[in-house]
């Protein structure tokens, strides 16, 4: 059985719950209980969301016809000093060496979201009201109090004891502000009830609970403030610290978590300073590179000269000098992204490419459409937009040091775009400011947090077309919540003449792909293959072409393999998933030398089930070394449950069962509700000849995590290898409770059913799956061959 690569980017749900993979033309429950394939990890790859609701600041040959101008995620980037033999090593200094000479952005850089994303609990710095004050909600009261200078909580651990907690750090400051209570073993955990620090008159000034979902009168224990959810050390510290290490001692499973500034500082995103500071007093001691280069890690000069102009022929502004570079945008997006830091070894200002993996526009990420749903942070949808086509960067808009806009209103956009054409009621057909802004209708919010709304920057133009059709959010309704989105869809037919089509023309692929409604994998294929929509949807379209392995789409893929872009190599790399080891190995092992370490590792984590002595010889140094750094990628994250799980995966394809065993029982000392290890233990069980232990786990799971589809559906396999076919069907029918919209559950359920003379209800199990689903291809197959078959 292979063991597979979890996905690049976090399950968009609660840990609690399994976003399984569909799989097609499975025709018979012998042939379904083999597809149990080792659970996927792809829960850590980036942060998880929506559990720990911590205020986070916020990579061959290649294809020659790839637009090199623009790349979403350069190889290097340019603006980047890279190290040579006779370059000293830099190293950080910390904000005070840098106030003296750059007395202006310091000045800027005060008081802002960076300058106060993490602080010591102080009476200047703690908004919240700790005069005793007490907060009570599901069941839980927590209080709020003084002892002497320090502020402290007494509130319930998971077992419901109370015990006081001292806050000694401050999280965020607007428009909540969170606490970081101390727990043994050097872990700060980030209190689940903050204090909403909007004024008064808007609601704030007090406090409140966050994930009140999973906190309420019957409370999910996978999400209680002490778990791994909320621990600051593993999920939140990195983006609000400057050269944060996190120090996680795996033996004794504790953290000595230190930093260079406790806020978001200069070295963050200009990297470390020392060098900077030798050219200023003795440059003659630094190479001729970093010379020219003032000692600077990343020089952020991509704007220099730059101005944007109107095109009197096309009516649209344009960059003077056409950027060809990505230096600020990756700078940024190492946070204000939703990703996965795969190594821990502080590239230059957290240089994208090499040490993390950004997500695709995902179902539970991004709407079909790619508008923003779960908390994303920006990147992903800001290269969306034709703005990042055209050369937008950072700091067009915000003031790189004090984070504010740089003009108010539609001022900002208006540094740009011509007043006359797009600040009248010819465009925006408003009359009142409601509406008449230019983010009402192309930069939508949605709120995160509770009370921290968040702007879409994929600027798109509002369809609500596409929410009749497709069942996306528009920003009209977000604001005409009265009318219906057919109603709004009119209002733009009778403006503008006809429906406003927009840059971005990929929602109805990615609907039908999610929804499994697609007859063929063409839409794919023509979105891969379309340039002019962002590589982001077009690496999505990549990874979703796993659900079509047909040969014919392979010449595709491999093309999408060799392209000059990594985040699209990277898509095309899942989309190998469900094929045999040998063409495995002859699409992904090119890329084993890949120029983009990321690259390198999701290679290797296609090809785990394949023995190194088995390749050739001359690829072999290759896949060992990939391999290596596959594993270092596990071991730079030993604190998160999923890097124990992908290493569990990896020794269990090589037969080290012994230590496979050892790793996934790690994996549930670090989460005891990280319900992939159970499911991957139980089935290292199987494959072990153990089933009464599988069964044994998975019950004991279940005891602590009742909801949860995967667990039951586990125990309904094992049962069924077990010949209990009736208690299966008990076990099925509950995952298809819990999750009646993954149709691989229902699926199952449905050819057990048949299997045990059920077959009316094998059908109403059907039907009820292609109500939700009409064109799901797996149901309406196995229903068509139960009608033709004789009762």
């Amino acid at each position: 059985m292979r063991s597979k690569q979890p996905k690049r980017t976090s399950d968009p749900q609660p840990s609690h719950q399994t976003t399984t993979r569909k799989h097609r033309n499975i025709l018979y429950l012998a042939l379904a209980l083999t597809l149990l394939v080792i659970a996927a990890a792809g829960w850590w790859w980036t942060r998880p969301a929506p559990a720990p609701n911590v205020r986070q600041a916020d990579t061959a040959s290649h294809d020659s016809t790839a637009k090199p101008a623009n790349p979403s995620v350069p190889q290097q980037a340019q603006g980047t000093a890279p190290p040579t033999e006779k370059s000293a090593a830099a190293d950080y200094v910390g904000m005070q060496a840098c106030v003296g000479c750059h007395a202006e952005q310091a000045e800027r850089f005060t008081g802002s979201h960076h300058d106060l994303a993490m602080q010591e609990s102080t009476d200047a710095s703690v908004l919240g009201d700790f005069n005793d004050r007490t907060f009570t909600f599901g069941g839980v009261t927590s209080r709020f109090f003084r002892r002497g200078d320090a502020f402290m909580v007494n509130t319930a651990d998971a077992q419901g004891e109370y015990h006081d907690y001292l806050a000694r750090y401050t999280f965020g400051v607007y428009p909540l502000q969170q606490y970081l209570l101390a727990l043994p073993g050097g872990r700060y955990q980030a209190f689940s009830v903050a204090w909403d620090a909007r004024p008064e008159e808007e609601g704030g000034q007090r406090w409140f609970q966050l994930n009140p979902e999973f906190n309420g009168d019957e409370p999910d224990k996978a999400f209680h403030w002490t778990g791994r959810n909320f621990n600051w050390n593993l999920t939140c510290a990195e983006c609000h610290s400057t050269n944060l290490q996190r120090n996680y001692d795996p033996v004794s499973n504790s953290y000595d978590t230190q930093w260079d500034d406790i806020n978001v500082a200069c070295e963050s995103c200009h990297g470390p300073g020392s060098l900077h500071l030798q050219w200023s007093a003795d440059p003659q001691q630094l190479s001729p590179e970093q010379l020219s280069r003032k000692g600077l890690t990343l020089n952020f000069d991509e704007r220099r000269e730059a101005i944007w102009q109107h095109n009197p022929q096309t009516g649209q502004p344009e960059r003077s000098i056409a950027k060809n570079s990505e230096t600020e945008i990756q700078a940024c997006a190492a946070c204000h992204s939703r990703r996965a830091q795969l190594f821990d070894d502080n590239a230059p200002a957290q240089q994208l490419v090499e040490s993390f993996l950004l997500s695709n526009l995902d179902q539970g990420l991004y709407h079909a459409d790619g508008q923003i749903q779960d908390e994303v942070f920006v990147h992903g949808s800001f290269v969306q937009s034709k703005m990042y086509d055209a050369g937008v960067t950072c700091s067009d808009c915000h003031d790189p040091h004090s984070l504010e806009l740089k003009a108010s209103g539609n001022g900002v956009c208006l540094q740009c775009h011509i007043a006359a054409e797009y600040e009248t009621p010819k465009h925006h057909f408003h009359e009142s400011l409601a509406g008449s802004q230019c983010v009402d209708c192309h930069m939508p919010a949605t709120t995160y947090m509770g009370v921290d709304p968040r702007r879409d920057h994929s600027l798109r133009i509002p369809r609500p077309d596409q929410t009749v059709s497709l069942g996306v959010p528009n920003a009209c309704n977000g604001c005409h919540e009265d009318q219906s989105a057919q109603w709004a869809a009119d209002h733009l037919v009778q403006w503008y003449g006809d429906v406003p089509q927009g840059h971005q023309q990929f929602a109805k692929t990615l609907h039908d792909a999610r929804s499994g409604s697609q007859q063929s994998p063409d839409a794919l294929l023509a979105l891969l293959a379309d340039e002019g929509q962002p590589v982001i949807a077009r690496a999505t379209a990549a990874s979703l072409l796993q659900y079509w392995p047909q040969p014919e789409v392979l010449g595709d893929v491999v093309m999408a393999l060799r392209n000059s872009d990594p985040q699209l190599r990277l898509g095309a790399l899942d989309a190998l998933e469900s094929l045999q080891p040998i063409t495995r190995w002859q699409m992904a092992s090119p890329l084993l030398t890949d120029p983009i370490r990321t690259v390198r590792v999701e290679a290797a984590g296609q090809l785990l089930d394949i023995p190194p002595d088995q390749v050739p010889e001359g690829k072999r140094t290759a896949f060992i070394n990939a391999l290596q750094e596959y594993v270092d990628a596990q071991q730079a994250n030993a604190d998160n449950p999923s890097a124990q799980l992908n290493l569990a995966v990896y020794y269990q394809s090589r037969n080290q069962l012994a230590l496979a065993e050892e790793a996934y029982q790690r994996a549930l000392l670090l989460d005891p509700y990280f319900e992939p290890a159970y499911v991957n233990l139980a089935d290292l069980y199987r494959a072990s000849l153990r089933d009464p232990d599988g069964e044994r786990l998975l019950r004991s799971a279940i005891a602590r995590v009742p909801q949860a589809a995967s667990l039951h559906f586990s125990l309904g396999l094992l049962q069924i290898r077990q010949k209990q076919l009736e208690q299966a069907l008990v076990a099925l029918a509950h995952a298809v409770e819990l999750e009646p919209g993954n149709q691989r559950y229902r699926y199952v359920y449905a050819v057990a059913l048949n299997s045990a003379g059920q077959r009316k209800q094998a059908l109403d199990v059907l039907n009820k799956g292609l109500e939700l689903t009409p064109d799901n291809q797996q149901l309406s197959g196995f229903k068509a061959q139960l009608e033709a078959s004789p009762e």
